[in-house]
């Protein structure tokens, strides 16, 4: 969700900056972008790291009641082209789930402003033991719109996000936003989303199948 669809990092990142300034430390655009794609849990316990005193599960809850505020009050910048790919493929009958490590009631906030049915499912932070990037949101995923894996087509803007969808056993796409996937091993790279439609995902799928099939006779 979060840089995937919509560009919300830039909010997870100043809410991250207020709050450790509020214990009197310093945090850097370049801690925050090793946060992108973690679970929240995970990122609580780094601020925690830099001086932020409160318990992991309260910077998780703070956080996203400031990202969400941001959202309503600033609006919600969904990426290029994301919404409009969203349409496609659910005009052309394929099966979509979000996949996000934000909490379900910020994954909700951002699904209910998209003005069609654009998931079947969510898999949230909240909902899984095992964060990105461990395979388990992406295969609970699968188990939710009762398909196999290797059906599976993951969609992903950070590093962490790839690794969970490649160990998961999906075709893992990557679109990189604020850090460069390259030398992750995504099946494919995408500078963006924009002018993408359902026959691009379709034919993405089939090649990288049809090469992987290829690479299992040698």
């Amino acid at each position: 969700m979060d840089g995937t669809l919509v560009d919300t990092e830039p909010y997870w990142m100043a809410a991250e900056t207020a709050m450790v300034e509020s214990f009197g430390g310093s945090w850097s655009h370049e801690q925050a972008l090793q946060l992108v794609g973690s679970g929240l849990l995970d990122s609580a316990k780094l601020l925690r790291a830099v001086g932020v005193d409160m318990e992991p599960e309260a910077i998780v809850a703070k956080l996203t009641d400031d990202v969400r505020t941001a959202l309503i009050t600033q609006g919600v910048p969904f990426r290029p082209g994301a919404k409009e790919l969203l349409r496609d493929l659910h005009a052309a009958g394929i099966r979509t789930a979000l996949v996000t490590m934000s909490m379900r009631r910020m994954a909700l906030s951002v699904v209910d402003l998209i003005e069609f049915d654009a998931f079947e499912h969510i898999v949230a932070g909240d909902d899984v033991l095992n964060p990105k990037p461990h395979p388990e949101p992406y295969l609970q995923a699968a188990a939710l719109l009762d398909i196999d894996i290797e059906e599976a087509l993951v969609i992903e803007d950070s590093g962490t996000g790839l690794r969970a969808g490649i160990a998961s056993g999906a075709v893992t796409l990557g679109v990189p936003h604020m850090i460069p996937l390259d030398g992750f091993g995504a099946h494919a790279l995408w500078p963006t989303l924009e002018g993408r439609t359902a026959s691009d995902i379709i034919d993405l799928y089939a090649t990288t199948k049809a090469a992987q099939a290829v690479e299992s006779l040698r």
